[in-house]
């Protein structure tokens, strides 16, 4: 059991980060703003676990300007998305492990 929770990144321990990673996962680029309202985050609480996410060299951010206004686009790494993958097993690992115990206690509401 605990090998299968030291498979778990704490990049991801983010229910935000996991957010960004979902979206990133399934589109090429992703804007600054985009991130913001679909994830409904201030400017510094976003560019905080963007930044997270590129230092761990998970994410790629391109920087340009798209009719004389600064753009920000964020894409997913190969590291990242095998990283993010590697976590997504670990997760399903870890509740096939809790389905497959009988005398496993329910699920605990709100954790």
């Amino acid at each position: 059991m605990k090998q299968l929770i030291e498979d778990l990144s704490e990049v991801f321990d983010n229910r935000v980060r996991l957010g960004m990673m979902s979206m990133l996962l399934v589109n090429d680029w992703v804007e600054f703003n985009t991130f913001k309202s679909m994830l409904d985050l201030t400017d510094g609480r976003l560019a905080s676990h963007l930044k997270v996410l590129e230092s761990a060299q998970y994410i790629e951010v391109r920087k340009q300007f798209v009719n004389r206004k600064p753009n920000t686009t964020y894409r997913v790494t190969d590291l990242g998305r095998e990283a993010f993958n590697a976590h997504l097993d670990a997760l399903e690992k870890l509740l096939k492990m809790h389905n497959a115990t009988p005398d496993a206690p329910p699920p605990m509401d709100g954790v």
